[in-house]
Protein backbone atom coordinates (compact mmCIF):
# COMPACT_ATOMS: atom_id res chain seq x y z
CA UNK A 1 0.00 0.00 0.00
CA UNK A 2 1.39 3.35 -0.96
CA UNK A 3 0.33 7.20 -0.73
CA UNK A 4 -0.14 9.19 -3.32
CA UNK A 5 -1.09 13.45 -3.20
CA UNK A 6 -2.92 12.10 0.13
CA UNK A 7 -4.64 8.93 -1.52
CA UNK A 8 -4.16 5.53 -0.30
CA UNK A 9 -2.76 3.21 -3.85
CA UNK A 10 -2.97 -0.38 -3.30
CA UNK A 11 0.50 -0.78 -5.16
CA UNK A 12 4.16 -0.66 -3.74
CA UNK A 13 5.72 2.03 -4.04
CA UNK A 14 8.19 0.49 -7.04
CA UNK A 15 5.32 -0.31 -9.24
CA UNK A 16 3.82 2.98 -8.50
CA UNK A 17 6.68 5.13 -9.32
CA UNK A 18 7.07 4.00 -12.64
CA UNK A 19 3.30 4.58 -13.46
CA UNK A 20 3.80 8.35 -12.20
CA UNK A 21 6.58 8.82 -14.53
CA UNK A 22 4.49 7.44 -17.54
CA UNK A 23 1.81 9.68 -16.70
CA UNK A 24 3.79 12.21 -16.04
CA UNK A 25 5.52 12.08 -19.70
CA UNK A 26 1.95 11.27 -20.58
CA UNK A 27 0.56 14.80 -19.52
CA UNK A 28 3.89 16.49 -20.28
CA UNK A 29 3.49 14.96 -24.08
CA UNK A 30 -0.17 16.71 -23.93
CA UNK A 31 1.28 20.14 -23.04
CA UNK A 32 3.81 20.29 -25.26
CA UNK A 33 1.13 19.21 -28.06
CA UNK A 34 -1.29 22.19 -26.97
CA UNK A 35 1.26 25.02 -26.62
CA UNK A 36 2.70 24.15 -30.08
CA UNK A 37 -1.28 23.72 -31.05
CA UNK A 38 -1.77 27.53 -29.24
CA UNK A 39 1.62 28.77 -30.54
CA UNK A 40 0.22 27.86 -34.46
CA UNK A 41 -2.97 29.13 -34.44
CA UNK A 42 -1.48 32.59 -32.76
CA UNK A 43 1.25 33.07 -35.42
CA UNK A 44 -1.80 32.06 -38.21
CA UNK A 45 -3.90 34.82 -36.63
CA UNK A 46 -1.34 37.42 -36.76
CA UNK A 47 -0.32 36.12 -40.49
CA UNK A 48 2.63 34.54 -39.71
CA UNK A 49 4.22 31.15 -40.64
CA UNK A 50 6.24 29.14 -38.28
CA UNK A 51 9.24 26.97 -40.03
CA UNK A 52 11.22 24.85 -39.25
CA UNK A 53 13.55 27.08 -36.93
CA UNK A 54 10.79 27.80 -35.12
CA UNK A 55 9.58 24.31 -34.54
CA UNK A 56 12.35 22.63 -34.11
CA UNK A 57 13.94 23.86 -31.20
CA UNK A 58 10.65 23.70 -29.40
CA UNK A 59 10.03 19.72 -30.04
CA UNK A 60 13.69 19.45 -28.38
CA UNK A 61 13.74 21.00 -25.67
CA UNK A 62 9.83 21.96 -24.49
CA UNK A 63 8.94 18.87 -23.92
CA UNK A 64 11.69 17.32 -21.58
CA UNK A 65 11.43 21.16 -20.31
CA UNK A 66 7.55 19.82 -19.21
CA UNK A 67 8.70 16.77 -17.81
CA UNK A 68 10.92 18.33 -15.71
CA UNK A 69 8.84 20.44 -14.12
CA UNK A 70 6.09 17.83 -13.74
CA UNK A 71 8.42 15.83 -11.64
CA UNK A 72 9.38 18.52 -9.52
CA UNK A 73 5.93 19.18 -8.59
CA UNK A 74 5.06 15.98 -7.19
CA UNK A 75 8.58 15.54 -5.67
CA UNK A 76 7.52 16.41 -2.35
CA UNK A 77 4.37 13.39 -2.71
CA UNK A 78 6.88 10.67 -3.27
CA UNK A 79 8.09 9.69 0.18
CA UNK A 80 12.14 9.33 -0.13
CA UNK A 81 14.54 10.02 2.45
CA UNK A 82 15.98 13.84 2.85
CA UNK A 83 19.26 13.12 1.31
CA UNK A 84 17.73 11.41 -1.93
CA UNK A 85 14.91 13.96 -2.15
CA UNK A 86 17.47 17.43 -1.74
CA UNK A 87 19.76 15.82 -4.29
CA UNK A 88 16.93 14.72 -6.73
CA UNK A 89 15.27 18.22 -6.61
CA UNK A 90 18.76 19.84 -6.79
CA UNK A 91 19.17 17.64 -10.21
CA UNK A 92 15.86 18.35 -11.42
CA UNK A 93 16.18 21.92 -10.95
CA UNK A 94 19.73 22.26 -12.66
CA UNK A 95 18.29 20.07 -15.88
CA UNK A 96 15.39 22.73 -15.93
CA UNK A 97 17.86 25.76 -15.69
CA UNK A 98 19.49 24.47 -18.38
CA UNK A 99 16.53 23.33 -20.48
CA UNK A 100 15.04 26.89 -20.21
CA UNK A 101 18.20 28.14 -21.12
CA UNK A 102 18.66 26.01 -24.35
CA UNK A 103 15.29 27.14 -25.20
CA UNK A 104 15.25 30.74 -24.26
CA UNK A 105 18.92 31.51 -26.13
CA UNK A 106 17.22 29.55 -29.33
CA UNK A 107 14.09 31.64 -29.51
CA UNK A 108 16.27 34.74 -28.94
CA UNK A 109 18.77 33.73 -31.60
CA UNK A 110 15.88 33.33 -34.33
CA UNK A 111 14.62 36.41 -33.20
CA UNK A 112 17.34 38.05 -33.78
CA UNK A 113 17.53 36.55 -37.49
CA UNK A 114 14.30 37.21 -38.43
CA UNK A 115 15.03 40.81 -37.75
CA UNK A 116 18.98 40.34 -39.29
CA UNK A 117 16.63 39.43 -42.67
CA UNK A 118 14.02 42.74 -42.01
CA UNK A 119 16.90 44.99 -41.11
CA UNK A 120 19.59 46.21 -43.34
CA UNK A 121 21.65 47.89 -39.88
CA UNK A 122 20.93 44.67 -37.83
CA UNK A 123 22.33 42.03 -40.26
CA UNK A 124 25.41 44.38 -40.70
CA UNK A 125 26.39 43.24 -37.10
CA UNK A 126 24.60 40.13 -36.55
CA UNK A 127 28.18 38.27 -35.85
CA UNK A 128 28.88 40.60 -32.68
CA UNK A 129 24.89 40.50 -31.52
CA UNK A 130 24.89 36.61 -32.05
CA UNK A 131 28.00 35.89 -30.11
CA UNK A 132 26.90 38.89 -27.15
CA UNK A 133 23.82 37.26 -26.81
CA UNK A 134 25.39 33.76 -26.48
CA UNK A 135 27.43 34.66 -23.97
CA UNK A 136 24.38 36.58 -21.86
CA UNK A 137 22.48 33.35 -21.68
CA UNK A 138 25.47 31.47 -20.87
CA UNK A 139 26.44 33.66 -17.86
CA UNK A 140 23.35 34.22 -16.66
CA UNK A 141 22.69 29.92 -16.86
CA UNK A 142 26.25 29.72 -15.31
CA UNK A 143 25.33 32.12 -12.38
CA UNK A 144 21.56 30.04 -12.09
CA UNK A 145 24.05 26.60 -11.82
CA UNK A 146 26.00 27.35 -9.49
CA UNK A 147 23.55 29.08 -7.30
CA UNK A 148 21.39 25.89 -7.36
CA UNK A 149 25.10 23.95 -6.62
CA UNK A 150 24.92 25.98 -3.30
CA UNK A 151 28.41 28.63 -4.50
CA UNK A 152 27.71 31.59 -3.05
CA UNK A 153 27.68 34.01 -5.87
CA UNK A 154 28.54 37.34 -3.94
CA UNK A 155 32.38 37.20 -3.73
CA UNK A 156 32.59 36.05 -8.01
CA UNK A 157 30.07 39.09 -8.79
CA UNK A 158 32.38 41.26 -6.45
CA UNK A 159 35.05 40.51 -7.87
CA UNK A 160 34.15 40.71 -11.79
CA UNK A 161 32.64 43.83 -11.17
CA UNK A 162 35.98 45.19 -9.86
CA UNK A 163 37.98 43.44 -12.26
CA UNK A 164 35.26 44.52 -15.37
CA UNK A 165 35.68 48.57 -14.14
CA UNK A 166 39.63 48.13 -13.70
CA UNK A 167 39.52 46.29 -17.07
CA UNK A 168 36.91 48.97 -18.93
CA UNK A 169 38.92 51.75 -17.33
CA UNK A 170 42.51 50.18 -18.82
CA UNK A 171 40.87 49.29 -22.26
CA UNK A 172 38.63 52.59 -22.51
CA UNK A 173 39.85 53.93 -26.04
CA UNK A 174 39.56 50.59 -27.15
CA UNK A 175 36.16 50.15 -26.46
CA UNK A 176 35.70 53.66 -27.62
CA UNK A 177 36.51 52.08 -30.64
CA UNK A 178 34.77 48.64 -30.80
CA UNK A 179 31.42 50.15 -30.38
CA UNK A 180 32.10 52.89 -32.86
CA UNK A 181 33.30 50.01 -35.11
CA UNK A 182 29.90 48.25 -34.79
CA UNK A 183 28.03 51.88 -35.63
CA UNK A 184 29.94 52.09 -38.68
CA UNK A 185 29.16 48.64 -39.87
CA UNK A 186 25.51 49.28 -38.42
CA UNK A 187 25.03 52.73 -40.17
CA UNK A 188 27.27 51.58 -43.19
CA UNK A 189 28.00 55.30 -44.11
CA UNK A 190 30.95 54.05 -45.75
CA UNK A 191 32.03 50.39 -46.96
CA UNK A 192 34.95 49.03 -48.76
CA UNK A 193 35.92 50.68 -51.88
CA UNK A 194 34.31 54.17 -51.60
CA UNK A 195 36.45 57.01 -52.27
CA UNK A 196 35.95 59.39 -49.29
CA UNK A 197 37.64 62.50 -48.05
CA UNK A 198 37.28 63.38 -43.37
CA UNK A 199 36.39 66.72 -42.30
CA UNK A 200 40.57 66.26 -40.86
CA UNK A 201 41.51 66.67 -45.42
CA UNK A 202 42.54 62.64 -45.36
CA UNK A 203 41.10 61.33 -48.78
CA UNK A 204 41.33 57.85 -49.89
CA UNK A 205 40.00 54.53 -51.26
CA UNK A 206 38.15 52.18 -48.09
CA UNK A 207 40.45 49.23 -47.74
CA UNK A 208 39.17 47.75 -44.68
CA UNK A 209 36.65 48.58 -41.52
CA UNK A 210 37.83 47.03 -38.74
CA UNK A 211 36.84 46.75 -34.89
CA UNK A 212 39.24 49.12 -33.74
CA UNK A 213 40.74 50.96 -36.77
CA UNK A 214 39.59 51.95 -40.86
CA UNK A 215 42.39 51.67 -43.41
CA UNK A 216 42.45 54.22 -46.86
CA UNK A 217 44.26 54.16 -49.57
CA UNK A 218 45.26 57.50 -50.84
CA UNK A 219 46.14 58.08 -54.80
CA UNK A 220 49.84 58.24 -53.45
CA UNK A 221 49.17 54.42 -52.69
CA UNK A 222 49.47 55.22 -49.11
CA UNK A 223 47.57 53.97 -46.18
CA UNK A 224 45.89 56.02 -43.63
CA UNK A 225 44.39 54.29 -40.28
CA UNK A 226 41.71 56.21 -38.60
CA UNK A 227 40.80 55.10 -35.40
CA UNK A 228 36.88 53.98 -35.61
CA UNK A 229 36.41 56.79 -32.80
CA UNK A 230 37.78 59.82 -34.22
CA UNK A 231 35.83 58.31 -37.66
CA UNK A 232 32.63 58.22 -35.85
CA UNK A 233 32.70 61.47 -35.21
CA UNK A 234 33.87 63.16 -38.18
CA UNK A 235 31.88 64.82 -40.92
CA UNK A 236 32.68 62.36 -43.82
CA UNK A 237 31.97 62.93 -47.48
CA UNK A 238 31.70 59.66 -49.44
CA UNK A 239 32.27 60.47 -52.91
CA UNK A 240 31.04 57.28 -54.18
CA UNK A 241 27.34 57.63 -52.82
CA UNK A 242 25.00 57.91 -54.24
CA UNK A 243 27.01 56.74 -57.47
CA UNK A 244 30.33 56.73 -58.46
CA UNK A 245 29.99 59.23 -61.20
CA UNK A 246 30.40 63.07 -60.27
CA UNK A 247 30.82 66.06 -61.79
CA UNK A 248 33.92 67.76 -62.61
CA UNK A 249 33.65 71.92 -63.64
CA UNK A 250 36.80 73.19 -65.15
CA UNK A 251 37.26 77.09 -65.23
CA UNK A 252 38.48 78.44 -68.42
CA UNK A 253 38.94 82.50 -69.43
CA UNK A 254 39.05 84.05 -72.53
CA UNK A 255 39.75 87.47 -73.86
CA UNK A 256 37.39 90.31 -73.80
CA UNK A 257 37.66 90.36 -77.94
CA UNK A 258 36.03 86.24 -77.89
CA UNK A 259 32.57 85.51 -78.79
CA UNK A 260 31.33 83.74 -76.37
CA UNK A 261 29.14 81.74 -78.41
CA UNK A 262 32.17 80.26 -80.28
CA UNK A 263 33.92 79.62 -77.37
CA UNK A 264 31.00 77.51 -75.92
CA UNK A 265 30.74 75.65 -79.11
CA UNK A 266 34.38 75.17 -79.05
CA UNK A 267 34.38 73.93 -75.87
CA UNK A 268 31.58 71.40 -76.20
CA UNK A 269 33.12 70.04 -79.63
CA UNK A 270 36.47 69.12 -77.60
CA UNK A 271 34.93 67.52 -74.67
CA UNK A 272 32.55 65.46 -77.43
CA UNK A 273 36.31 64.51 -78.88
CA UNK A 274 37.99 63.45 -75.98
CA UNK A 275 35.10 61.02 -74.59
CA UNK A 276 36.01 57.81 -76.75
CA UNK A 277 40.06 58.81 -76.31
CA UNK A 278 40.00 59.75 -72.60
CA UNK A 279 39.41 57.15 -69.79
CA UNK A 280 36.94 57.57 -67.37
CA UNK A 281 35.17 60.77 -69.29
CA UNK A 282 31.45 60.12 -69.92
CA UNK A 283 29.46 61.28 -72.92
CA UNK A 284 26.25 61.01 -70.62
CA UNK A 285 24.81 63.57 -68.85
CA UNK A 286 26.20 65.41 -71.65
CA UNK A 287 28.70 68.14 -70.86
CA UNK A 288 27.62 71.75 -70.64
CA UNK A 289 29.43 75.19 -70.65
CA UNK A 290 27.98 78.26 -68.49
CA UNK A 291 28.98 81.80 -68.73
CA UNK A 292 29.95 81.65 -64.80
CA UNK A 293 31.33 83.60 -63.02
CA UNK A 294 31.45 85.79 -66.34
CA UNK A 295 32.74 89.37 -66.70
CA UNK A 296 36.53 89.16 -64.87
CA UNK A 297 38.82 91.76 -64.09
CA UNK A 298 40.65 91.14 -67.35
CA UNK A 299 38.86 87.99 -68.59
CA UNK A 300 35.57 86.52 -70.24
CA UNK A 301 35.30 83.64 -67.52
CA UNK A 302 33.69 80.22 -68.33
CA UNK A 303 33.47 76.72 -66.71
CA UNK A 304 33.07 73.75 -68.55
CA UNK A 305 30.60 71.18 -66.63
CA UNK A 306 31.66 67.49 -67.47
CA UNK A 307 31.20 64.13 -65.93
CA UNK A 308 33.70 61.43 -64.89
CA UNK A 309 33.10 57.98 -64.14
CA UNK A 310 34.90 57.98 -60.87
CA UNK A 311 36.45 60.77 -58.01
CA UNK A 312 40.21 59.18 -59.16
CA UNK A 313 39.62 59.49 -62.35
CA UNK A 314 39.22 63.34 -62.73
CA UNK A 315 42.93 64.49 -62.67
CA UNK A 316 43.88 62.54 -65.58
CA UNK A 317 40.37 63.68 -67.47
CA UNK A 318 40.92 67.43 -66.29
CA UNK A 319 44.50 67.02 -67.75
CA UNK A 320 43.88 66.23 -71.09
CA UNK A 321 40.57 68.49 -71.34
CA UNK A 322 42.84 71.40 -71.03
CA UNK A 323 45.63 70.68 -73.05
CA UNK A 324 42.94 70.04 -75.88
CA UNK A 325 41.40 73.26 -75.57
CA UNK A 326 44.67 75.29 -75.28
CA UNK A 327 45.56 73.64 -78.70
CA UNK A 328 41.82 74.53 -79.98
CA UNK A 329 42.25 77.81 -78.75
CA UNK A 330 45.44 78.52 -80.39
CA UNK A 331 43.92 77.01 -83.56
CA UNK A 332 41.06 79.27 -83.67
CA UNK A 333 42.91 82.13 -82.30
CA UNK A 334 41.53 82.47 -79.51
CA UNK A 335 43.05 84.49 -76.84
CA UNK A 336 43.83 83.41 -73.51
CA UNK A 337 45.18 86.55 -71.67
CA UNK A 338 47.76 87.43 -68.87
CA UNK A 339 45.98 88.80 -65.73
CA UNK A 340 46.39 92.78 -65.93
CA UNK A 341 45.37 95.51 -63.92
CA UNK A 342 45.31 99.03 -65.05
CA UNK A 343 46.70 101.14 -61.93
CA UNK A 344 45.82 105.07 -61.57
CA UNK A 345 47.98 107.15 -59.85
CA UNK A 346 46.42 110.43 -59.26
CA UNK A 347 49.24 113.23 -57.97
CA UNK A 348 48.36 115.20 -55.05
CA UNK A 349 48.66 118.96 -55.92
CA UNK A 350 51.82 120.58 -54.06
CA UNK A 351 53.58 116.97 -54.10
CA UNK A 352 57.45 116.40 -54.38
Amino acid sequence: MSEFLGIEIPLTPWVLLPLILIAIAILAYLANAFILWVIRKVLQKFSLAIDQRISRPLELYLFPLLFVMGLLFIEDEVHLPVKILLATNRFLTLIGILLAIFLLAKASLIVLRNLESRYGAVNNIRGPIEVFTRILFTAVGGMLVLDNLGISLTPVITTLGIGSLAVAIALQDTLGNFFAGLHLKADRPIESGHYVRLESGQEGFVERIGWRSTSFRTLQNNTVVVPNSKLAQSIITNLSLPEERITVSIPIAVSYQSDPQKVEEILLDEVKRAVPETEGLLDHPEPAVRFIPGFGDFSLNFTLICHVRRYADQGQVQHELRKRILKRFEKEGLEIPFPIRTVYLKGEAGGK
